[in-house]
């Protein structure tokens, strides 16, 4: 049985013996039911890690043969066709399928045990977050495995402008299935940030004030806010596009007085937040790690945390810098410009602040050190072109060329990727008990630095020379061979060193070096626990002292020792550790709206044949969702309480009560 399974006991009002017993979990099932049950935020932490490297390797699939359709000239490895939906594909996959998710893997494991909680507020509310994500993902997907003369996978690009998204361009159900996936996706991540965000507030240890809270917390807090506030906007805007194109609506259709502009302007509203929901998270990471690898505390805390803040702000008043070839007008392209001048300065600001955190600093030049140093120099690239396109001039030359390419891969993979990949290193052994080789480690690393600049500094140059975005193919006479040749050999070193990576944590995971607790000598209370944390985090709830709690406790181990046996005996007295029944109504709520999505996604316009078993699919899938959360919903707050021994194992106390 599992060491979850192990961690937990429900407590009896019949007779029981005299002396306490060891008991294990009598509710939690092992296998497959454990997980389509679980509440607990590590393993879906856990589901949402796994969900978003599967996504990371099919989002990169989708890459290699976009590069090697762009290797040569006039190359007939992919028609128009199907370069348009990989190239949907690859975007829509990386955005919302992979970087998204492996961001909430590290909210959910991480986030709780860095503010010394024992779960989020919420745990079956998270677990429908979870549920919700993964159907939305097979409705993006599910096109691939259909006909593709009536359905077939989304090819609008990823960006979904109109009226190329109209029934007029694409007759096909593609469009659909991208629609309704990307409003699960916004379902599960506004449920999951409401959680995260109630937890931040609410469920702190005592002593940890807002300014001593990991940046990792911060990030994760500022991210959620920005999730929040931004995916209404996306959200109207693909209820539109679903009314135009299933009821004939002309929200963004000139010929009927709609505007195809509205698009562009509702998607970048939340389009540019959500770059920095994506690259947020990662900042986050890599302020854990270069403090923690140079031996000091994080150089300007205040600052840094405060420039989050102001990134995320900022980040709603930019939205237009994507439309500067739209003809907006003088004043708003003055405007915009100067707000996207502005919003380099927070930034900058993080960027200082590393450097001094590893300044006169005591390196440590291990695996996940010399990620978050890669992600701090390729993020700096990135910002650097995102700085020209703030001038509105320069950016009318470089818009829609593979120069915007470039600076967004640096963005979202020099920054996003490395910084997740830092993430992963760092927190293995806490995870799972074992340590990453690291030579091994190494090896990745460098494989991979080598391979994503070799793919994407070329392609500022072909930019420059005028390359368009979004072109299957190319003549041999414009000057674009040679660079595009560099960057599909660069493509295929990126693969490589991924699949390094891939292959490297699996063997760590099934045969790698068991390491005992806190192995970097870290910093935060994740750091204190067991590896892996139990399923009831933390024994006793600890008491923070400091802004670097952990170093703290390591200083000061009397003084915890006695303030930790206190906090037990009222622990104790208090009925013990209270813990969530683990729930299958999150995950029944959760089918019910794939079933419902995926038949709603297929229904006609007009009468078709079939149409009477899509409207019932529709019907039963919310029929089931709604018994979902109906049943859910009664189960209220019950739970069970834990008692330890000695030595952290749960007993049956005999005193104890439901």
């Amino acid at each position: 049985m599992d060491a979850l399974a192990k961690s937990a006991f429900l407590t009896k009002d019949e007779h029981v013996p005299t002396q306490p017993k060891l008991l294990t979990h009598p509710t939690t099932k092992g296998g497959l039911m454990s997980w389509l049950t679980t509440v607990d935020h590590k393993r879906i932490g856990f589901l949402y890690g796994i969900s978003g490297l599967f996504f990371l390797l099919v989002g990169g699939f989708e890459a290699m043969l976009i590069r090697l359709q762009l290797m040569v000239p006039n190359n007939d490895l992919l028609t128009a066709q199907q370069y348009n939906t990989m190239f949907t594909m690859h975007g829509t996959t990386m955005i919302f399928l992979a970087v998204m998710p492996m961001s909430a893997a590290f909210f959910n494991f991480i986030m709780p045990l860095q503010i010394g909680a024992r779960d989020v507020a919420f745990p079956r509310l998270n677990a429908f977050s979870f549920w919700v994500f993964l159907a939305g993902a097979i409705i993006l997907n599910i096109g691939w495995f259909l006909p593709q003369a009536t359905h077939g996978a989304p090819d609008g690009g990823w960006f979904g402008y109109a009226p190329l998204t109209s029934k007029q361009f694409i007759p096909k159900h593609s469009i659909d299935y991208w629609i309704m996936g990307l409003q699960l996706l916004g379902v599960a991540s506004i449920a999951a940030s409401l959680n995260f965000i109630v937890t931040i507030i609410n469920m702190r240890a005592p002593g940890l004030t807002m300014m001593r809270l990991p940046v990792f917390v911060w990030m994760t807090l500022i991210t959620s806010f920005l999730l929040v506030l931004s995916f209404p906007f996306i959200a109207i805007a693909l209820v539109e596009v679903m009314m135009d194109r299933q009821f004939g609506t002309f929200f963004f259709e000139a010929s009927g007085g709609g505007m195809p502009i509205l698009w562009q302007h509702l998607f970048w509203v939340f389009g540019h937040p959500e770059v920095y929901i994506l690259i947020l998270p990662p900042m986050g990471i890599v302020s854990e790690i270069l403090p923690t690898f140079a031996r000091k505390p994080l150089f300007g805390y205040p600052i840094v945390v405060f420039s989050g803040a102001c990134i995320g702000f900022l980040g709603f008043a930019v939205w237009s810098h994507h439309m500067f070839t739209t003809g907006l007008g003088t004043i708003a392209t003055a405007a915009f410009a100067l707000m996207t001048m502005t919003i380099a300065v927070p930034t900058g600001v993080k960027i200082f602040n590393w450097i001094g955190t590893l300044w006169n600093g005591n390196l440590q030049m291990r695996t996940p050190m010399m990620f978050a140093l890669g992600f701090v120099w390729m993020f700096m690239i990135g910002g650097f072109s995102g700085i020209m396109h703030s001038a509105a001039p320069a950016d009318a030359q470089q818009q829609d060329s593979y120069f915007v390419v470039a600076h967004f891969h640096y963005v979202l993979i020099g920054g996003s990727l490395f910084g997740i990949l830092s993430g992963i290193h760092y927190w293995f052994p806490l995870m799972f008990g074992r340590k990453v080789s690291e030579v091994w480690g190494k090896l990745s690393f460098w494989v991979i630095f080598i391979g994503f600049n070799v793919t994407f500094f070329p392609m500022h140059f072909l930019g420059l020379n005028g390359m368009p975005r979004r072109t299957f193919t190319y003549d041999s006479n414009l000057g674009w061979n040679a660079a595009n040749y560099i960057a599909t050999i660069g493509a295929l070193t990126l693969g490589l060193g991924i699949f390094i990576y891939f292959v490297v944590m699996v063997y760590t995971y099934f045969k790698g070096e068991r390491v005992g607790r806190d192995i970097w000598d870290a910093r935060t209370l994740e750091w204190s626990l067991p590896n892996p944390p139990p399923e009831y985090n933390f024994r006793v709830i600890p008491i923070v002292h400091d802004r670097d709690a952990f170093w703290y406790e390591k200083h000061h181990v009397e003084e915890i020792a006695k303030e930790k046996i206190e906090l037990e005996k009222v622990e104790s007295a208090h009925g013990g550790i209270h813990m969530p029944f683990a729930s299958i109504w999150p995950f029944v709520a959760g089918m019910g709206l794939l079933i419902g999505g995926l038949a709603v996604s297929a229904l006609d316009s007009n009468p078709a044949p079939g149409m009477h078993l899509k409207l019932g699919l529709s019907i039963l899938g919310g029929v089931v969702m709604v018994i979902g959360i109906y049943f859910w919903s009664i189960e209220g707050n019950e739970g069970y309480h834990l008692h330890l021994d000695a030595d952290g194992n749960p007993i049956e106390d005999p005193h104890a009560k439901h």
